[in-house]
């Protein structure tokens, strides 16, 4: 999922970026309500997660922004304000979960997975599977022909995206921009080293490539029969 984070604690946000994306989702930061606003508005993110009390715009009118310009992007409330009162009243602001601070990220985690599933109305999809290749998204499981496979968290960000667009042309821009967040060319061969670490681990022992390469645009996911 893609994620946007806004929140003033740079501290905490940093330590949600890392865990986020550890965890094979897509985070973005901003550090001030205004900032948020203009960034949930102009991209596409599957989840909010919003601090309460921000610099230049509190949290509960970034989300009430959002829900009068008809943006239905689930929003997870954080706040040190945990009573009845205040969860209510961040919940009929057009919050769709609040979480008191402290939390533990499991619990944090869980419930952004949840709000993910009701993106839009409908059911994400939580497993992908290409030939005899199955990921499941929510408990980090990679198997092929039942046996499973140990990755990376890059490695497993790399492969949820192409099997996500299975039997589509990835170009290297795309796997930049969602499976290393970068909006420019770093001039180096990751992709290249991430790409052959994961075609070996998910071939060598198996009798088929799944991976394929398609010279001068990318590469795509596609089980051969």
């Amino acid at each position: 999922m893609r994620i946007l984070i806004i929140e003033d604690d740079r501290e905490a946000a940093a330590y949600l970026v890392k865990a986020l994306r550890e965890a094979g989702h897509v985070a973005d930061h901003a550090a001030d309500g205004e900032t948020g606003f203009h960034m949930a508005d102009s991209r596409s993110y599957d989840v909010l997660i919003v601090d309460r009390m921000l610099p230049e715009r509190d949290g509960l009118s970034v989300i009430s922004g959002l829900r009068e310009k008809g943006d239905g992007t689930p929003a997870l409330i954080l706040s040190a304000l945990g009573q009845v009162d205040d969860r209510v009243t961040g919940l009929r602001a057009g919050g769709d979960d609040y979480l008191a601070k402290p939390f533990a990220f499991s619990e944090l985690l869980a419930r952004v997975e949840v709000l993910g599933r009701r993106r839009g109305g409908k059911d994400v999809e939580t497993s992908y599977r290409v030939g005899d290749l199955e990921l499941d998204r929510l408990s980090h499981e990679v198997r092929r022909s039942g046996k499973t496979i140990i990755l990376q968290p890059r490695e497993f960000r790399l492969l949820e995206y192409l099997m996500k667009h299975a039997n589509q042309v990835v170009t290297r821009t795309m796997l930049l921009e969602n499976v290393w967040d970068y909006h420019f060319d770093p001039q180096t061969n990751v992709i290249d080293v991430h790409i052959s670490r994961l075609r070996s681990k998910i071939e060598r022992d198996f009798g088929s490539s799944l991976l394929h390469t398609v010279r001068g645009s990318g590469y795509i996911m596609r089980s051969v029969e």
